[in-house]
């Protein structure tokens, strides 16, 4: 079966791969992979592309694809954390969505489009399996279950996206940095965010100074620690009942791309 120039076939050419254990999953490397997409595939459509699958080392503040330009690879994370942001022309951003190990970074090939509509940033360092996006298209029309667990993903990330939108319009600045860092620790767990005030503005769409004074109330009240370059989460429970009512609609979104 053909796409574009690419064949099946070519793409799942045969190569010589490390063995794979019982009841494991790996990459072309042999290294192990967590990404919750990868490890729901029947074997005979992993097989398809574990070929293909490079890993990759994601440090903190890469960015994976910009807006407009071709996205080159897929990215299948197994730890860390990607934030979608959207850019205006005034170099003003904020963020619109976020991929741990739950998803896949570049949804729009999944539609047959080479190019994104946000920058993909990595706002936490971690690992991760990427596959070069004409050889992720040659294969999905032979993958049922990968098409449709990457729609599902789709699905529910849109309406994560939809909440955030509304969330950044109605919500108290303390409210939604409650709730960004609790979905922060949802994708990445320690309870150290190596987190600046200037990056978290950015990603909430708003000035480093409010940033600051919100911090200060939710650390005033014990929920967390202002450190140099890191937000500690000393009481998560009280902090999720500091976050805006949005915080457990998206919680609800996690629990079906298979995170807490």
């Amino acid at each position: 079966m053909a796409n574009g120039n690419i064949t099946v076939e070519r793409a799942t050419r045969p190569v010589k791969l490390p063995p794979l254990l019982a009841g494991a999953r790996s990459d072309a490397a042999g290294t192990a992979v967590s990404n919750v997409i990868l490890l729901s595939l029947p074997d005979e459509e992993y097989n398809l592309l574990r070929p293909h699958l490079e890993p990759v080392e994601l440090p903190q503040y890469k960015i994976l694809h910009e807006p407009g330009e071709k996205i080159e690879h897929a990215y299948f994370l197994n730890d860390g954390m990607t934030s979608l942001v959207a850019l205006s022309a005034d170099g003003r951003s904020v963020e619109v969505g976020i991929v741990g190990r739950e998803g896949m970074v570049g949804m729009s090939l999944l539609v047959d489009l080479l190019r994104g509509t946000f920058r993909a940033i990595m706002q936490m360092a971690g690992t991760g399996s990427r596959i070069p996006s004409e050889i992720l298209q040659a294969i999905l029309p032979c993958a049922s279950t990968l098409r449709a667990e990457l729609s599902r993903f789709a699905l529910m990330h849109g309406m994560q996206v939809a909440q955030l939108a509304a969330c950044n319009r109605l919500h108290d600045i303390d409210q939604r940095l409650a709730r960004w860092l609790l979905m922060c620790q949802d994708r990445v767990d320690p309870q150290l965010l190596p987190l600046t005030h200037e990056f978290l503005a950015q990603m909430l769409g708003t000035g480093r100074p409010s940033v600051t004074l919100a911090a200060g109330v939710l650390e005033s009240r014990g929920l967390i620690e202002n450190m140099r370059g890191t937000v500690k989460i000393l009481n998560r429970k009280a902090l999720e009942e500091a976050a805006c009512e949005c915080y457990g609609v998206v919680q609800h979104f996690n629990g079906g791309l298979g995170l807490k």
